[in-house]
């Protein structure tokens, strides 16, 4: 890859992330100075969700048979912009929560474009795929410090600084290498989109089992998305915000450790330890709200956020593309990530708004040790029934 193609397209992963980063992080502060309710911060964060179990329509539907691919990302970032000024301007959950659904369902579609652009224009995906991707991690941390040293953690700035990051990613797609749509590959149906047809891979009781659990580890670790930043901005944790972005540069780490650790440990070790990661986190937190002087709890439990994605996420990812074979290697994937992503990161985002709920007083004080404890035990309890039920073939461990 020439460096000007890099650049190209490194810009664009950057400022796509970026302008997710900008209210993501924080979210739940500023909907706490609005006074939302516990349950509606729940319900805010999980559009993500809805975004990305709907969004595969846009993309198998529009982009791969009528739209060349940078064009929808430009269009869908523009109507972002104009969404995100006006969402900065809603202080009622009825015209926040819809509003914030019709973003996401437009930004979520953008990670499969983005995906699309750089696997198309990359001269060996394999190889140049990974190392464009790690811009988004760069862009990630860039926006939560602006965002933090900004002082636009806990007001709607957080949503203005997102809208102008969007207008100039959708000038700037229009800019981007040219990349048509795939013409007509057949009937389009809802199973094929997505990965409906992979379902028949639930035959192999191993892989039903790593999907169910999937979907589950999903649920506690929407706890994490959700009540983070909150709960650090409640602790007086100094620069909130910039801390949060050591479990991105902590992602980085892990995912080069991953090829070195997975010869020797195998797919189901590997993911045994990502789902305790979880638990220990959680644990980390709720035992940090009884010593807030002890730093080093919540700092090692952002710091655990590599082992937590990577060992489940990445390590998940590739178990299906192996498990999947070639036939079914796209409807799996794509299985996957609406059984994670979809309806994991949507419950456990509903699940964590009720717990909240449940645990905050008349005086809007929350007992963090309780909300915490919850996830904790959840991450906890799936580790042996993974241990019992998944049966690891030597054929489903990854090449490295």
């Amino acid at each position: 890859m020439t460096p000007t193609l890099y650049l190209r397209l490194a810009t664009m992963v950057f400022l796509h992330y970026f302008v997710w980063s900008c209210w993501y992080n924080t979210l739940s502060v500023y909907l706490g100075k609005l006074n939302f309710q516990p349950e509606q911060v729940g319900l805010a964060y999980g559009t993500t969700a809805i975004g990305a179990l709907v969004s595969p329509f846009l993309i198998g539907v529009i982009a791969d048979r009528y739209v060349s691919a940078q064009r929808l990302l430009g269009v869908l970032h523009l109507f972002g912009a104009g969404l995100l000024w006006w969402i900065s301007q809603q202080t009622t959950f009825g015209v926040f929560y819809p509003s914030l659904i019709v973003y996401t369902l437009t930004y979520m579609a953008g990670h499969g474009l983005i995906n699309t652009i750089t696997l198309t224009h990359a001269p060996n995906p394999a190889k140049w795929f990974p190392i464009v991707m790690a811009a988004a991690s760069a862009g990630w941390i860039a926006a939560a410090n602006v965002v933090n040293f900004a002082g636009l953690a806990d007001n709607k700035g957080m949503f203005t600084l997102a809208c102008g990051v969007a207008v100039a990613i959708a000038l700037y797609s229009f800019t981007l290498p040219n990349t048509p749509p795939k013409g007509d590959a057949g009937p389009m149906s809802a199973g094929k989109i997505l990965g409906l047809d992979a379902l028949k891979l639930f035959k192999d009781r191993s892989f039903a089992v790593f999907m169910i659990c999937s979907f589950l580890i999903c649920i506690p670790l929407s706890f994490y998305f959700t009540w983070t930043g909150a709960f650090l901005s409640e602790m007086n944790v100094a620069n909130y915000a910039s801390k949060m972005t050591l479990g991105q540069i902590s992602e980085v780490g892990f995912l080069l450790l991953l090829p070195l650790l997975l010869p020797i440990l195998g797919a189901k070790r590997i993911m045994i330890i990502g789902m305790a990661a979880w638990a220990v986190r959680f644990a980390l937190f709720a035992y940090f709200h009884e010593q807030p002087t002890a730093t080093w709890m919540v700092l090692g439990g952002i710091l655990l956020h590599g082992m937590c994605y990577d060992f489940i996420f990445v390590m998940g990812r590739m178990y299906v593309d192996k498990a999947a074979g070639d036939g079914l290697r796209a409807s799996a994937q794509g299985l996957h990530a609406v059984f994670t992503l979809g309806a994991g990161m949507f419950v456990g985002s509903w699940l964590s708004g009720v717990v909240a709920q449940h645990y905050t007083n008349a005086q809007n004080v929350h007992d963090w040790k309780a909300i915490w404890l919850v996830p904790a035990l959840m991450s906890a309890a799936l580790i042996p029934v993974f241990l019992a039920l998944f049966r690891e073939k030597s054929a489903d461990t990854p090449s490295a």
